[in-house]
Order: structure tokens, then C-alpha cells, then sequence
């Protein structure tokens, strides 16, 4: 009898554990395709999309080194991409440059804009970022009302663009400095992070 109890509970706990994971799996493809509808690209990978099959290839043939075996990491020319090992989704696109001049910056600086218009925060002439929420992108003023509202938007995927020269000030025009950007969604990444699948 004590056996069968504590079989009938090993079954329960695994019948629990199937489920939660069904929910987790179904949360997570809801979270990839909302931010795949936000249709947030670069040199033709989009953030929460699957990879084509000539990117597989691509990935397939310039790997990288991952921190975790649920994800795989690749390069395209100067683009690193994470994306997801199980469904093939995008999770990172991300592209650094070293010792860019000013000019490159500004002209970096110069294709971000082109591609995702105004954005939303920009720090100390050095950071810049692009944010999202469901429904689209948010504005510098919605930013700075839930600032002085002491409210926080739910952003679920940001283009971060970082630089070490100013990207404005006109002094330091022989001023060289590495940048990069960064193109995620940390509600995403913190699937991942916090372990919830097995895979």
C-alpha cells in the first residue's frame, strides 16, 4: 500500500511538472509572437522570428560558442544572432565595431534611425534606445510622463545602442571609440534565464 501511494505521488508530481511545462512552453510562444508582430529586423534576421532556411545554413556553418544548450549562437558576417535551439526563433541580434571615428558612429547611429525612427531614451549623448511594448513602439514622451509618473511601461523588446565617444558633441570629432548595439526582448531572455525548460 505504501508503495502504491508513493508511486501514485511520483505520478502526480510528473503529471504537474508536464503541465507546467505546456504552460510555460505556451506563454513563451505567445511572449515570441508578440514580439515578432513588433517586426523589429536587421540585415534580414527579425527579433522572435524563426530562421529561414538559408540562415540555418548560415548558422550551420559559422557557429559560436553558447552559455546554454537551449540556445545556439552564430555570425553573419559581423552580426552575432542567439536564437532559440528548440523552435529556431530569434532571441539576440547583436553587432559590435571597434575603434569606429565619430563619422561612423554618427553614420551608425544614422541606419538605426532610418530603420526604427525617433527613439524612445536617449542617455548622455552615449546610449540610445529604441522601446516596445505590445501595441508598438513607445515615444520619448510616453517615457518621460511614466517617469514623472513613477509608472514603468511594460516594454517588451528594446534596440540598445551604446557608445564610447559622444555621439553629438562636434569636439571630439578625432575621438575613436567602440560601439555596438544590441537588438532583445528581456521578457524573453528571462525564459531562458530562469531555467523553466529542460530542453
Amino acid at each position: 500500500m505504501g508503495k502504491k501511494l508513493l508511486y501514485g505521488i511520483i505520478a502526480g508530481c510528473l503529471v504537474l511538472f508536464c503541465m507546467a511545462d505546456v504552460l510555460f512552453a505556451g506563454e513563451l510562444n505567445a511572449l515570441f509572437s508578440q514580439v515578432e508582430n513588433l517586426k523589429i529586423e536587421r540585415q534580414g534576421y527579425m527579433l522572435g522570428s524563426k530562421l529561414s532556411k538559408a540562415q540555418r545554413k548560415i548558422a550551420a556553418q559559422n557557429p559560436m560558442d553558447a552559455v546554454s544548450e537551449k540556445v545556439f549562437k552564430f555570425k553573419d558576417k559581423n552580426l552575432r544572432i542567439v536564437a532559440d535551439r528548440q523552435t529556431l526563433r530569434v532571441l539576440v541580434i547583436f553587432e559590435q565595431f571597434k575603434k569606429l571615428s565619430r563619422q561612423g558612429v554618427q553614420d551608425l547611429m544614422g541606419e538605426l534611425y532610418m530603420a526604427y525612427e525617433d527613439p524612445s531614451i536617449f542617455a548622455h549623448d552615449k546610449v540610445v534606445y529604441w522601446a516596445w511594448g505590445k501595441k508598438g513602439k513607445f515615444t520619448s514622451v510616453q517615457f518621460d510622463m511614466a517617469r514623472e509618473n513613477n509608472k514603468n511601461l511594460a516594454v517588451i523588446a528594446t534596440v540598445k545602442f551604446n557608445s564610447e565617444i559622444k555621439i553629438m558633441d562636434k569636439r571630439e570629432t578625432k575621438n575613436i571609440g567602440d560601439v555596438y548595439y544590441i537588438i532583445s526582448s528581456d521578457p524573453l531572455l528571462k525564459f531562458f534565464h530562469q531555467g523553466h525548460f529542460s530542453g
